[in-house]
């Protein structure tokens, strides 16, 4: 795959902005390699690690990127005499260079360029073999996950370049939420008594194959929504069941987009499921009227519990003081996991940084439960591009935990829980850019109100 050219401006510009953070510090990023499935020729289909598409927009095995202090050169492989049979045509070195606006070089020239340099940062792959392969190169050990020291400044130029997403990458952002939303409602339209879960799924993936799109993830279809990354698809749909399907589509320039909705598999929602849909809907629409620049992230998520503990409170199911609920981690029993992520290249963007890259400076992990899964502390700037995903889950190994559940006492109404025996799983997650004025939600066209979702699956044949 190769960027348009009128992307070309957009990694020109990248790479500038990068290499002005550099200095005359050297880097290099790999592209990473092809993953066998079982054996080296049935390989998972090639994605290219997101820093080195983010900087040069092209899906090319085993490339490398090198920044000498001055200016960006790309290093890719020379195509095999017998490529052409197997995979095609591929492009030339030219038509790389033209597209990318980076001069381009053969692979096999780098090692003697870097045998003369010194101090050159890189970013680890996810992958083991082209962490050997950068090791390899620059002398020193490279793993998945671990920056040593000299990484640090290209780690952070990138954070700060990858952040606030520019023009481009939020037209891809947008196409990855196109290219989702007929998969949801394909999804909503298939699903019936009877069906496996996996039947489901299948119509939801054909919408992004007609498209020529993957998955960004591997899709969460399931009747088992309190298994919060279940993906197994064997169970079969039964009349009372709600579905839970968290399944986005990644744009053709690899950008994701991560969507949860959850509808019933009777097409109606039952008295006690709409109740606990509605709190969860009303928590997602507190939590997006409040991103806008300059809002901590952390309040975004803790205000989905103060909305949810007033929800919870009117039912029933939680007895006392909504604020002193949430404080104490009552509200985590049943939404124990962070209001969400950053999202770009990855669905979970930069998360191979780790918490550098979603906690600000000086902020770090609280050590409560649910709380403690927040990935994102940050402040919310304009072009920052994030989800919000509040849930509600009655978890059994979370329920029945006494060192959990101690702080509870009769706040938390067992008896009235009960009769909500019919929701396992709720989440509503919808993708959400931050703009100069507030906010603007990629994923509007989904529908998510009870009533919408009712319209959608009365739609079925």
């Amino acid at each position: 795959m190769l960027p348009d050219l009128s992307e070309r401006a957009a990694l020109l510009r990248r790479r500038e902005l990068l290499a002005h953070v550099l200095g005359s510090t050297p880097a290099v990023l790999a592209s990473s390699r092809p993953r066998p499935r079982n054996y080296a020729a049935d390989q998972f289909p090639f994605r290219a690690a997101s820093h080195f598409l983010y900087l040069f927009g092209v899906a090319v095995p085993d490339g490398l990127g090198f920044y000498d202090g001055q200016s960006w050169t790309l290093y890719l492989p020379e195509p095999g005499p017998d490529d052409a049979l197997w995979d095609g045509a591929v492009p030339g070195f030219a038509e790389v260079s033209e597209r990318t606006g980076c001069p381009v070089r053969s692979r096999a020239e780098l090692p003697a360029v870097l045998a003369s340099v010194r101090g050159v940062a890189t970013l680890p792959t996810p992958d083991l073999e082209t962490c050997a392969d950068l090791a390899g190169l620059l002398g020193r050990e490279v793993r998945p996950g671990r920056l040593l020291p000299a990484d640090e400044p290209l780690a952070e130029g990138m954070i700060a370049l990858r952040l606030r997403h520019d023009a481009a990458a939020v037209a891809q952002l947008r196409r990855a939420a196109e290219a989702t939303t007929p998969a949801h409602l394909a999804g909503m339209r298939a699903t019936r008594p009877g069906l496996l879960e996996a039947a489901v799924r299948a119509a939801m993936e054909a919408e992004f194959v007609a498209r020529d799109v993957r998955p960004a993830y591997q899709p969460i279809v399931t009747v088992h929504g309190e298994v919060l990354h279940n993906l197994k698809y064997h169970h079969e749909l039964r009349a009372g069941d709600l579905l839970l399907a968290d399944v986005g589509g990644e744009s053709p320039g690899g950008f994701a987009c991560d969507v949860t909705r959850t509808w019933p598999v009777t097409g109606r929602f039952s008295t006690t499921q709409r109740e606990l849909y509605e709190v969860v809907l009303r928590a997602q629409k507190a939590s997006i009227a409040l991103v806008r620049p300059g809002v901590r992230y952390r309040e975004v998520h803790l205000a989905a519990h103060r909305e949810m503990a007033r929800g919870l409170v009117a039912l029933g199911i939680l007895r006392g003081d909504p604020e002193e609920l949430v404080v104490d981690g009552l509200t985590a029993l049943l939404f124990p996991h962070g209001i969400g992520h950053l999202l770009g290249l990855d669905v979970h963007d930069m998360e191979d940084l780790g918490d550098r890259a979603g906690y600000a400076p000086g902020r770090t992990r609280a050590k409560e439960f649910g709380h403690r899964y927040l990935r994102l502390d940050r402040d919310l700037e304009p072009g920052m591009a994030v989800t919000i995903e509040p849930g509600l889950y009655r978890v059994p190994a979370i329920l029945e935990d006494a060192r959990l559940t101690a702080r509870a006492g009769d706040r938390l109404n067992r008896e009235v829980l009960a009769r909500y025996s019919d929701v396992r799983g709720i989440r509503i997650e919808d993708d959400v850019l931050v703009t100069a004025e507030g906010c603007e939600v990629l994923t509007a066209a989904i529908p998510k109100e009870a009533s919408e979702v009712e319209a959608v699956m009365a739609e079925r044949r």
